[in-house]
């Protein structure tokens, strides 16, 4: 049992996974607020799209780019069907044939806005990029890069299913949080070969995590998502881990079209699909 529990703080060390969830803060009479609406002018067609005030720094920065003119000639770089579609990213302007792209930005993150569950990952949801949990434990977004959700439909007892592991991964995932926050004490005790210390570490986390998680109310999909997910479809897994910050009000046959594209072994299109202008609807 020791040597076990000692092997899951190694991995810890090298893979960490995080499932904290954000809100945004100090947002007042949001739902008052007119609705900003853009147009992403595609070679595929024309999207519509509008952003939620209640994600006011992604929002904001949606329209600065492209106001900038950041998003022209970029492409949609990473499709996958039935999941979503992604684009963003600077360096793809003018990328040749078959370069793997998805690392530009434009040289800063946003702090996440996870307003959860009242914005989730249903069909036509827009959701802002992010590197992963390893790397960025506090979910913070791309500066550029973006998501639609295709997604797919569920049944009942699928998403009855996914509600079981949420909270049956609920000690490991604040275990996970916990020992992101003891890294260095982890570090030092793996160089040191002091396996006793890094085993006792562990116990003590696993125990503060099975308290923190016994405080925490049962996960359940909210009514909302429940018809959205069993109907339009989307991506539930994503939930409270990416910010959704808009959605698709036209153009969804145009995203279908994008989705459904002979793509390479990266994700990628084979033939460029190319956004041509952002452009706010007056």
């Amino acid at each position: 049992m020791k040597k076990s529990l000692f092997t899951l703080l190694i991995i810890l060390v090298f893979g960490l996974t995080a499932g904290c969830q954000s809100k945004a803060k100090n947002i007042k009479n949001m739902d008052n607020q007119k609705e900003t609406m853009l147009s992403i002018q595609t070679s595929l067609g024309d999207i519509k799209i509008k952003l939620y005030n209640e994600t006011p720094l992604h929002r904001d920065n949606f329209i600065k780019l492209a106001q900038e003119g950041t998003y022209e000639g970029t492409l949609f770089h990473r499709v996958i069907k039935d999941f979503m579609v992604q684009a963003g990213d600077p360096n793809s302007k003018d990328a040749p044939k078959g370069k793997q792209l998805g690392s530009g930005d434009v040289g800063y993150t946003i702090p996440a806005e996870i307003v959860y569950p009242k914005y989730f990952h249903k069909r036509g949801a827009l959701s802002a990029a992010r590197l992963g949990d390893q790397v960025n434990p506090k979910k913070e977004s791309s500066g550029c890069q973006f998501y639609i959700v295709t997604g797919k439909t569920y049944n009942d007892s699928t998403l009855l299913g996914m509600e079981t592991r949420k909270n049956d991964t609920k000690v490991e995932t604040i275990f996970n949080e916990l020992a992101q926050k003891h890294m260095k004490e982890i570090y030092k005790m793996r160089k040191e070969n002091n396996e006793d210390g890094l085993y006792d570490l562990q116990e003590q986390l696993v125990k503060q995590a099975t308290e923190e998680a016994a405080k925490l109310p049962e996960f359940k999909f909210t009514p909302e998502e429940i018809a959205a997910y069993t109907t339009v479809g989307g991506t539930p897994h994503l939930d409270g881990e990416y910010t959704v910050f808009g959605e698709v009000i036209e153009g969804m046959d145009v995203v279908d079209k994008i989705q459904n594209v002979k793509t390479d072994r990266g994700d990628r299109p084979e033939e460029d699909v190319k956004i041509l202008k952002v452009s706010i609807i007056k």
